[in-house]
């Protein structure tokens, strides 16, 4: 958006400043993606540009680490994957599950306390995940559920139920309640009214919130060492161990990916957001 023309120089000096220093942070922020991203095609085994690459030889790209972190369940990284896959998609249903429930909850004007019950709900995001994984824990290894596939959803159901909250609490912050007395006058159901009035209305929210608690799982690190063992580790301990122990551009095919993923469930979060605004704006 260009200024007015009536802008004095020192505004104008000071706007085109600040769009530099934005341009150069956000530069700063990405510049290791144009390292990453031809790094994780490179033919060889070892981390760096070779000259194949540098020349542009076709022989020198290869797809050979993105195979590695796909095919066979052997494979450690195809097992991470596989498991982190599971344990996102299952941790996603019970997250937006719940989150959608406690947030048509919160935003009931019969709802006593709704301060403590947000803050209660909340308080995933606001505590140290090295508290909550300790804590989450020694709660898993008393019920027998430590080192198993549903120990780790569960406590991922802990830590991406705030978002779904948070995302349809502000997507009920518009919504028009006199659409649901509407349907209750004309003889609908609360489920009815919920499943053909509320829910779609408030499908973008809930949509946002559930990516949100897809990326929470698939990227949590802290709390599943706390509770992986061998046969359920993750992605994020896979990269975690390829670094400390074998150095392999296959940790550079994963990067990739999971930058890829992170951009496109972005996009569709904002999509859904403006979608949202949109229905608002016609309800109101």
């Amino acid at each position: 958006m260009s200024l007015p023309s009536y802008t004095p120089l020192h505004y104008r000096i000071w706007h085109y400043t600040y769009l530099t220093i934005c341009g150069l942070v956000f530069f700063f922020l990405i510049a290791p993606l144009f390292v990453i991203f031809p790094l994780s095609f490179n033919a060889e085994q070892y981390i760096h540009f070779s000259s194949g690459m540098i020349a542009l030889d076709p022989d020198a790209f290869s797809l050979r680490w993105y195979e590695d972190m796909i095919w066979g369940t052997k494979n450690p990284w195809g097992l991470a994957a596989k498991n982190s896959i599971i344990i996102a998609f299952f941790a996603t249903i019970g997250s937006t599950i719940l989150g959608t429930v406690a947030a048509l909850g919160l935003s009931s004007r019969h709802m006593p306390h709704k301060a403590a019950f947000m803050a209660v709900l909340i308080s995933p995001m606001i505590v140290p995940l090295i508290i909550s994984g300790t804590a989450i824990f020694f709660f898993m290894a008393k019920v027998g559920l430590a080192s198993t596939f549903t120990g780790i959803i569960l406590a991922h159901i802990i830590l991406g139920t705030p978002f779904v909250v948070i995302t349809v609490t502000a997507t009920l912050t518009g919504f028009d309640h006199s659409v649901t007395r509407a349907a209750a006058s004309l003889g609908s159901n609360p489920v009815n009214t919920f499943m053909k009035v509320t829910l779609p209305l408030i499908l973008p929210g809930v949509i946002s919130g559930a990516l949100f608690a897809f990326v929470t799982s698939f990227d949590e690190v802290v709390v599943v060492m706390f509770l992986a063992g061998l046969e359920n580790t993750t992605i994020p301990i896979q990269m975690w161990v390829g670094l400390r122990e074998q150095l392999s551009p296959t940790i550079l095919a994963v990067a990739t990916c999971l930058i890829i993923m992170s951009t496109l469930i972005l996009v569709t979060a904002e999509l859904l957001r403006r979608r949202s605004e949109r229905l608002r704006g016609i309800n109101q």
